[in-house]
């Protein structure tokens, strides 16, 4: 009964930090023609605010053994490349193309994993990938259009947040404490994106600062409800429910920012997110059995 609950506390955690998410993509648009690199700065260093208070409150040991370092760094290199990228794919594509191409981290994660950690994949796990890399095609549409390139650049947010994925798993399996991971990851990001806000700084609206402030307030809620998720269950009972996500940015718009996906988009969204519902039944299945 206690499993139970808490696989229902855990699934509640991760709707709700679907929606934290989906939210900083909202205001992230909604922050309007600003650099790229301004938008990242704002995001990480509330993040960054947050994280350290939480970090030094807890009072742990900043110490972490010099062979975690090259993991560290990977982690940090890739999640703020992901992160930047999909910024860039947020202003070009839309809410729900750039949130879907970012959603496809899962499967990158599934081929990364296999030099990283020395993980040999299921059929089921290869199948679904390339069932997932099919729907990214219709997301992007390759061709001349001049969508292409931050299609592009999105596909690419959801490998660099795959691969970041995969090294925090194996710090964390090797015993790096998640909050240390957040701070690192938090810290790094706004130190490569503070020289483009130097340079390229662009004066703000006071309802741009309000949006990007709000942006980075609504992420690190996402962060939050992420980690106390997986606090409660585990990620094979609750992962896929991190693709209301998706569903939440098209909602947000479609009614606030006039953005409606088109037919091969939707085709798209259909095949990932199936995809995924049915790999975590399969995954389930055989854990019940």
């Amino acid at each position: 009964m206690n499993r139970i609950y808490d696989s229902r506390k855990g699934i509640l955690f991760i709707l709700l930090a679907a929606f934290g998410f989906s939210l900083m993509t909202f205001f992230v648009n909604l922050s309007g023609d600003l650099p790229t690199m301004q938008k990242a700065f704002f995001r990480n260093a509330i993040a960054l605010v947050f994280s350290s208070f939480l970090l030094f409150r807890s009072k742990d040991n900043l110490y972490f053994e010099k062979k975690h370092i090259p993991d560290i760094l990977m982690r940090c290199f890739f999640g703020t490349s992901a992160l930047i990228a999909n910024f860039y794919a947020i202003d070009r594509i839309g809410l729900s193309d750039s949130n879907m191409l970012n959603k496809l981290s899962p499967f990158f994660a599934i081929i990364i994993s296999i030099p990283v950690l020395k993980e040999r994949p299921k059929k089921v796990d290869i199948f679904a990938a390339l069932i997932a890399f099919l729907g990214s095609i219709l997301i992007i549409k390759p061709g001349f259009s001049l969508t292409t390139g931050p299609a592009l650049i999105g596909l690419y947010s959801g490998f660099g947040a795959g691969t970041a994925y995969v090294f925090v798993r194996r710090m964390t399996g090797n015993g790096v404490r998640p909050p240390l991971i957040v701070f690192c990851f938090s810290l790094f990001s706004s130190i490569v994106t503070l020289p483009f806000l130097v340079l390229s700084y662009t004066p703000m609206t006071g309802k741009q600062l309000l949006c990007l402030l709000l942006a980075g307030l609504f992420a690190t809620f996402g962060q939050f409800g992420i980690t106390t998720a997986y606090k409660y269950a585990p990620a094979k009972e609750i992962s896929v429910f991190d693709y209301t996500q998706v569903l939440f940015a098209v909602a947000l718009g479609v009614l606030f920012l006039g953005q409606r996906p088109d037919i091969y988009s939707i085709f798209g969204y259909i095949l990932i997110i199936g995809i995924a519902v049915f790999r975590w039944h399969v995954t389930n299945k055989k854990e019940v059995q």
